[in-house]
């Protein structure tokens, strides 16, 4: 069944905005805070907050990478604390990352336009949870290289948990979704790299499938594969005529499972299920 929008006024959309920009800005907080805590238990003395004794989600407080400085209140606001700066840090004018608005804006609009699709529900409520973990996974990815178990399994779990009761898809779809997700990207590995000698993707990769699969079911696998690949491999083209990408490099193939797997969720509901099954 199709999905009907709802009606959200101005001051729906404004607090649902600002409730997005809040979630992002957590979400940067993970973006940067778990590959170095990873890091830190791997006895890896390369990261930049080495010198913190206790390094979690919640210890230390918000501060500035280069100078260590404590942020306040009024430079934690999502989004206008840094157009307000310009985007470098007020006490050693080390340019901030981009990524941090592009994040709040990022799950902002995500939020909105997933409450406006699915309406005010506990489905909703699981579906943002999806989208928001799929978003922290490809900017940690894209950065790093790295999809984290830490997120990746717990996803699949709650995936399958939540179609129990086929939430958004059936529990036989689920299971079947997650095992042929990871299978799918297992055999792609093994033929690479038996082929080419070296490998071509993480096992991470192998995970976030899975976990896509649990959420949206098996149906959706074949379109979440086929446009994160096609989408890869157009950035890796373009990368290559620019010259921003050299023959050999590695690419992430996380963002593009990530953001395919957003594409396929809202679309799957709204009319991509009818155009699948006829095609």
């Amino acid at each position: 069944m199709i999905p009907q929008p709802i009606f959200l006024n101005e001051w729906a959309v404004t607090i649902i905005l600002i409730l997005g920009a809040s979630v992002g800005s957590f979400l940067n907080l993970v973006i940067y805070r778990l590959p170095v805590i990873l890091r830190r238990q791997n006895h890896d003395m390369t990261s930049p907050d080495i010198k913190w004794s206790r390094f979690n989600l919640a210890i230390p407080r918000s501060h500035c990478i280069a100078c260590k400085r404590n942020l306040t209140f009024l430079e934690l606001i999502p989004i206008l604390s840094w157009l307000a700066i310009k985007g470098k840090c007020k006490s050693c004018q080390c340019k901030i990352s981009p990524r941090y608005p592009l994040v709040e804006i990022l799950t902002a609009l995500l939020t909105l336009s997933i409450i406006y699709i699915f309406g005010i529900q506990l489905k909703t409520g699981a579906i943002l949870i999806f989208s928001w973990s799929l978003l922290a996974l490809a900017f940690i990815d894209w950065e790093t290289k790295f999809l984290p178990d830490q997120i990746t399994l717990p996803l699949l779990w709650i995936g399958l948990l939540t179609n129990v009761a086929g939430t958004i898809t059936s529990l036989p779809s689920a299971v079947i979704g997650a095992i042929l997700g990871y299978g799918f990207l297992w055999l792609i590995y093994w033929l690479y790299k038996i082929i080419v000698k070296t490998e071509g993707m993480g096992y991470g990769d192998f995970k976030l499938l899975a976990a896509i699969g649990a959420w949206l079911g098996w149906q959706a696998l074949p379109i979440t594969i086929l446009l994160s690949a096609t989408s890869a491999l157009l950035f890796a083209i373009i990368g290559l005529i620019r010259g921003t990408i050299n023959r050999g490099d590695s690419i992430p193939y996380g963002p593009f499972l990530a953001f395919s797997a957003l594409i396929c969720l809202v679309g799957y509901d709204i009319g991509l299920k009818e155009l699948i099954l006829i095609g």
